[in-house]
């Protein structure tokens, strides 16, 4: 008889690459601020946002509403992941109107759904492979992609692309859609105005995630946005960040006083070694 506690519980097997990308905070944070950065040059992804949030005062709380998304989705169980995702869908449903032009939005469109998936999750795998590990292998990388399309399937995306080439075919298809206005530039500005939470552990490195996420754009994204960083600003942010990425695992990883630690446990954020690439 198969012991039920070797099931996995949540919507991944507990081997699952997404949980490996999804797991270091410091590329994850990274990555989340060039997934918004690329999402919002969608109009029908900015429009949502204009007309049904409150993101002028709130952006914080959006932000933390996505990462308890993608956390729940990852790591929780089957019932709380679908939950949520049920959740979500139904205020998809509610989210429509029309954009400057007239031309009509909704933002549970399955082209909408499927353009919002792929700019968050290449930018966390861009941001994983640049400050956490570089070495995963294609395959693996292809594996995630391919695992975080389920997420975006019960959201009610459609052609979801499920690797790399794809993803690369799919972004060089959507560009001719995407566009930087005046719209656009209050929301990047709302993004990047927002003061640090003090409780925060990231708040002495906000700057540094800022810049970290705008520097990890594709070349193109950050022509539309008007960031153009020089060479030696660039290599200051990746060793500013690595080194950022390397206090926090720390910090994350350290045992309370007093706490024993078992050994053969992985550090936090670090899933054990991977022996099958």
């Amino acid at each position: 008889m198969e012991d039920a506690s070797s099931k996995p519980q949540g919507l991944f097997e507990t081997d699952a690459v997404i949980r490996r990308v999804h797991g270091d905070f410091t590329s994850m944070m990274i990555g989340g601020v060039s997934a918004l950065m690329l999402q919002m040059l969608h109009p029908g992804a900015l429009a949502g946002v204009w007309d049904h949030s409150n993101f002028r005062h709130d952006m914080p709380g959006r932000l933390r509403r996505t990462a308890q998304f993608i956390g729940t989705t990852t790591y929780g169980s089957r019932e709380d992941a679908e939950r949520l995702i049920e959740r979500v869908a139904l205020i998809h449903r509610r989210v429509r109107g029309e954009l400057p032009d007239g031309t009509p939005y909704s933002a549970d469109d399955p082209r909408l759904l499927t353009w919002v998936h792929v700019a968050e999750v290449s930018s966390f795998l861009r941001a994983f492979l640049r400050y956490r590990d570089p070495l995963l292998s294609p395959r693996l990388q292809d594996r995630y992609l391919d695992e975080s399309a389920e997420i975006a399937r019960r959201l009610g995306a459609e052609d979801i692309p499920r690797s790399r080439r794809e993803i690369a075919e799919y972004l060089r298809e959507m560009r001719r859609e995407l566009r930087f206005d005046e719209r656009t530039r209050e929301v990047q500005q709302a993004l990047l105005s927002q003061p640090a939470a003090s409780a925060s552990a990231l708040a002495p490195f906000q700057t540094l995630v800022f810049d970290a996420g705008i520097e990890l754009l594709p070349h193109w994204g950050a022509q539309l946005h008007g960031f153009n960083f020089g060479p030696g600003r660039r290599a200051a942010i990746r060793a500013g960040a690595a080194g950022m990425g390397a206090v926090l695992r720390w910090g994350l990883d350290a045992p309370a006083p007093g706490a024993k630690v078992r050994p053969g446990r992985p550090a936090a954020g670090q899933p054990a070694t991977d022996t099958s690439s």
